[in-house]
């Protein structure tokens, strides 16, 4: 009997429990769904760990084992679509005099 697990897949508002997971691949139960590809996010209990790209997945026993192309944290920024300049700004201030807190009457 395996160990209850608190890993967690979920794609849309399916949740499966994983039975064992491993860097480019995973497993689940197979009695509970047999087929399974696209993004999926992840969870340990309710912390959101990763979000993986599923490209194949097939039936071994009473696993269905998912082969995953791409693991990307949770916590990584999402991807930017143009280039940052090296010397960009961190933030932009927009009027040194006015102070923290204080509102503009108009």
């Amino acid at each position: 009997m395996r160990r209850k697990s608190r890993l967690r897949i979920r794609m849309g508002d399916q949740i499966y429990p994983i039975l064992r997971f491993n860097a480019g691949w995973f497993t689940l139960d197979v009695s509970q769904v047999d087929h399974l590809r696209g993004v999926v996010d992840i969870y340990d209990g309710g912390r959101h760990l990763f979000q993986c790209l599923i490209v194949a997945s097939e039936v071994e026993g009473d696993e269905l084992v998912c082969r995953v192309k791409q693991t990307t944290s949770a916590s990584a920024p999402p991807a930017a679509d143009f280039l940052r300049d090296s010397d960009a700004p961190a933030a932009l201030i927009t009027d040194a005099r006015r102070r923290p807190g204080t509102h503009k009457r108009g």
